[in-house]
């Protein structure tokens, strides 16, 4: 759930004018491999499978490729009694992310392995699991309940806070991470230390997926984990069977997302129009100068100030309107139920809050007793968005990535919900109709068709290749598809994984 992104580019119309501007760090997906790390693996004794793995205490999990990295893994029974569950810790020197890995309800020995992030940036993918798809959701203050159709039905999935400062996530001695490109590499490392260290998933179909600011972040996640494998090799280890990439209602090209907030407020995309006349003719008028602005300051020739400033003006611009008329942002079909700002318009999520709060639960979690963990558990941290509003992180464009990974025979899956305002279809289709890949023709000539579960339309899609690349819409959800529609994104899921057409 982007509660931050609402909020970050909102305010940051105004706080980022007299922020310093942070230069983005420059990509490399290079983790540091020992000279002699052949040697080293030889020596190399993996814990090998999760049985292994206690519930009174840490197994810690290294490698000698990466020397910096270490996993610390526990068993925490507290969500679904059918299945493993694990909690822990990659542990990069200074900096800690906690994850969630729950086993598959059908056969973890042979099911592919789901990587989970929500976005933001700076929001707890504790929402993924305990609110959209994961095993358990936690809907009220009596706790986890048992959720039917969680994803884990057919795959182990994990759940991670990143970056830093994220839910459980935390650093010592003042260490940040401001950038995607800075946690793809941490993300490329612990990937690799796992798969490593609990054979038994080696070779496994890996799929990262994700919703709203991680359609910035997975495209670059996985480019990391690919340009990885070679190192892999070349350091005797087995590389990631990287699979695909399934992004939901994801935040991929800034350029294309902003002038779809018309389309979603002035015209039938989803629902009637709900803005004025007299605001959907500003709104219009607008678009033409935003386009040609942002592509010169942002796009062709990126100008940290005159980018800083173009968004400064347009964002607010073409979504000022609809973000005053109470309408949830996150579906236009409903008024938001409180407010951005303390529910994020779902009062479930200070459930889920409350929930992580308590102290017998992160004891159970394994949560490290650290000052930087605030004893109140918050979903989103404003830190974190600000860091990245700081960088302009969201002004660079992850599509590219998309093409080159598809380019490599890595599947990706773009769905979104036809509610969503704020990371919606129509945005979404733009992008990846006019991505420019070996597929984009028979992509392009392609009208949308509808797909169906039990005979019911759940939505309209196109593909190429085979299914290589895929867009699918999901009827009567918004951003959180899994939450809205449980059932209809398993079944999507399900296809996806089974490498069926979608419709």
């Amino acid at each position: 759930m982007p509660a931050m992104l609402t909020r970050n580019i909102n305010l940051s119309a105004v706080a980022l004018l007299s922020a310093a501007l942070v230069s983005l760090a420059s990509f490399s997906s290079g983790n540091s491999f020992t000279e002699n790390s052949q040697t080293n693996f030889q020596l190399f004794t993996p814990l090998e499978d999760l049985s292994n793995v206690h519930d009174s205490d840490f197994s810690i999990l290294g490698h000698p490729s990466f020397p910096q990295h270490s996993v610390r893994i526990k068993k925490s029974s507290f969500c679904d009694s059918t299945v493993n569950s694990y909690t822990g810790y990659i542990d990069i020197e200074a900096r800690h992310l906690f994850f969630y890995f729950f086993e598959s309800r059908n056969d973890p020995d042979t099911d592919d392995v789901i990587f989970w992030t929500n976005g933001g940036p700076g929001c707890s993918s504790s929402l993924g699991l305990f609110m959209e798809l994961g095993p358990c959701r936690v809907e009220d203050e009596d706790g986890p309940k048992f959720h039917p159709e969680s994803w884990n039905t057919n795959a182990n999935v994990f759940f991670i806070d990143q970056p830093i400062g994220v839910g459980f996530s935390y650093a010592e001695y003042g260490e940040t991470v401001d950038t995607t490109e800075e946690a793809a590499r941490d993300i490329a490392a612990f990937v690799a230390i796992f798969f490593e260290n609990f054979i038994k998933f080696k070779g496994r179909g890996f799929h990262m997926a994700g919703e709203s600011y991680a359609g910035r972040y997975l495209p670059l996640f996985a480019a990391a984990i690919y340009d990885q494998n070679r190192a892999l090799v070349e350091a005797g280890m087995t590389p990631i069977n990287l699979t695909s990439v399934v992004i939901g209602n994801g935040m991929t090209d800034l350029e294309t997302m902003m002038p779809s907030y018309y389309d979603m407020t002035c015209t039938p995309a989803s629902i009637s129009p709900i803005l004025d006349i007299s605001a959907c003719v500003a709104m219009k008028n607008i678009i033409p100068r935003c386009k040609k602005w942002y592509r010169e300051a942002c796009v062709d020739l990126y100008d940290s100030i005159n980018c800083l400033a173009a968004i400064s003006f347009c964002y607010p611009s073409l979504s000022a309107s609809f973000m005053a008329s109470g309408t949830n942002p996150y579906d236009i079909s409903v008024p938001c139920n409180g407010s951005v700002e303390t529910t994020s318009c779902y009062p479930v999520t200070l459930h889920i809050n409350n929930f992580l709060s308590l102290p017998d639960v992160r004891k159970q979690l394994g949560v490290d007793l650290h000052p930087s963990i605030p004893a109140n558990f918050s979903s989103c941290s404003d830190d974190v968005g600000e860091m990245f509003s700081v960088t302009q992180d969201i002004a660079h464009s992850s599509k590219e990535y998309v093409a080159a990974l598809l380019e490599r025979g890595v599947r990706v899956l773009i769905y979104a919900g036809s509610y969503d305002w704020i990371c919606n279809w129509v945005g979404n289709e733009r992008w990846s109709k006019a991505l420019e890949w070996s597929g984009h023709d028979e992509f392009a000539a392609q009208e949308l068709r509808e797909w169906y579960i039990s005979g019911a339309k759940a939505g309209v899609t196109r593909s190429a290749k085979g299914g290589l690349f895929t867009f699918a819409t999901v009827d009567g959800a918004g951003h959180m598809v899994p939450y809205d529609k449980p059932m209809q994104s398993l079944v999507l899921v399900q296809r996806w994984l089974a490498g069926e057409e979608i419709g």
